[in-house]
């Protein structure tokens, strides 16, 4: 990775001022010298201005590349089942369910487009330009940040699902979801270009050297973007969270006072409240696996913003694209659904007709 790498990089001598003319031939005597002696430039004919190949010893980087594209590839795979999952059989296309689909695209994406273009900076130079590196690195940021809008609207849905059961058929609709959804998306893509106006504005201005994709922000933007992108949707969250397990405690009691005597339709109302609690439990576990990743990042840029200067960072992203691989994992550990589901698409069962109308809860 870059911000691994970035550290081992060897220095170039020192920055030659514009003022000191006599110190110019020396420069080039000492960088032609450092070439000669095996550190190669990534555009040798720009002496002046190249910056060096990212060199990381055989071993870890060799460690490092074979995790990711491992990571790169159970995240696609698994993202793309459920994406197929939920986008093919009609009766799992429901207000939750919507939820889980807009994270797994965002995962989705993580895995095809975020860890292969990291392992490709941190093992060779950009030859993209400024313009493509300001470009990935606006996806990448909306990638990320929508995110942490889904895990909101999950909370919410099992809000309403637990806290207030009578009208969540009315409340939370497909099409109101779907709504949310797109306009959580669309917000994301707005406030990048806030949170990014300056690199948009100026691409490469980040970059210290010709052959580098680096994005670097203030202080003063760091701390606003860790309230508007992490204190406060988490704050959201855990209050959610909070009110649901209380209510989630108390309806499991009443399940279990009430077990022994149970009209036909009673028996009905308590099998539903059941699975609500469930799927509160099983997106309680996402929201807890999200926070487990996301928190040491945000925590330590609290501190210092600067991350690639920090022997963490690896570590720190490295836990960003582990998140996007686990949230699939859970699906099949607690949903029944999506293990039939997979079991359909592995067969290709779903190539044949009305296969979207296949049972799978």
């Amino acid at each position: 990775m870059v911000w691994a790498a970035k550290e081992e990089q060897p220095q170039r001598s020192a920055e030659i001022k514009e003022t000191d003319k006599s110190a110019v031939p020396q420069r080039v005597s000492c960088l032609t010298m450092e070439v000669q002696n095996g550190a190669e430039l990534c555009f040798p004919q720009l002496l002046n201005n190249s910056c060096w190949k990212p060199k990381l010893h055989w071993s870890k980087a060799v460690l490092l590349n074979t995790v990711l594209s491992f990571i790169s590839l159970i995240t696609v795979v698994l993202n793309l089942l459920v994406i197929i999952s939920v986008s093919h059989f009609r009766q799992l296309q429901k207000p939750t369910n919507i939820l889980l689909l807009s994270l797994a695209v965002s995962d989705f994406l993580v895995g095809f487009l975020l860890i292969p273009v990291e392992i490709f900076r941190g093992t060779a130079c950009w030859l993209f330009g400024d313009g493509i590196c300001t470009l990935y690195s606006y996806v990448a940021c909306v990638v990320l940040s929508a995110s942490i809008g889904n895990i909101v609207l999950i909370s919410i849905d099992r809000y309403v699902a637990i806290c207030n059961p009578l009208h969540y058929p009315t409340k939370i609709t497909v099409t109101r979801v779907k709504f949310c959804v797109c306009l959580c998306w669309l917000l994301y893509v707005l406030y990048i270009i806030l949170f990014l106006r300056d690199e948009l504005i100026q691409s490469g201005r980040s970059n210290s050297c010709i052959g580098e994709c680096e994005l670097s922000i203030t202080y003063t933007t760091g701390t606003v973007d860790l309230f508007i992108s992490f204190l406060f949707p988490v704050t959201i969250i855990i209050v959610l969270y909070m009110r649901v397990f209380v209510v989630a405690v108390s309806h499991a009691r009443a399940m279990r006072s009430h077990v022994t005597a149970v009209t036909l339709q009673h028996s009905v109302k308590l099998k539903t409240t059941k699975s609500e609690l469930k799927a509160a439990r099983t997106l309680g576990v996402l929201v807890i696996v999200y926070l487990i990743c996301w928190c040491p990042y945000y925590c330590y840029s609290f501190v210092k913003v600067d991350l690639t200067s920090t022997s963490y960072a690896s570590f720190l992203f490295f836990l960003f694209y582990l998140n996007s691989c686990v949230n699939p994992v859970i699906y099949a550990l607690f949903y029944p659904w999506f293990r039939k589901a997979v079991k359909l698409i592995a067969t290709l069962q779903i190539l044949q007709p009305d296969s979207c109308e296949a049972n799978i809860l």
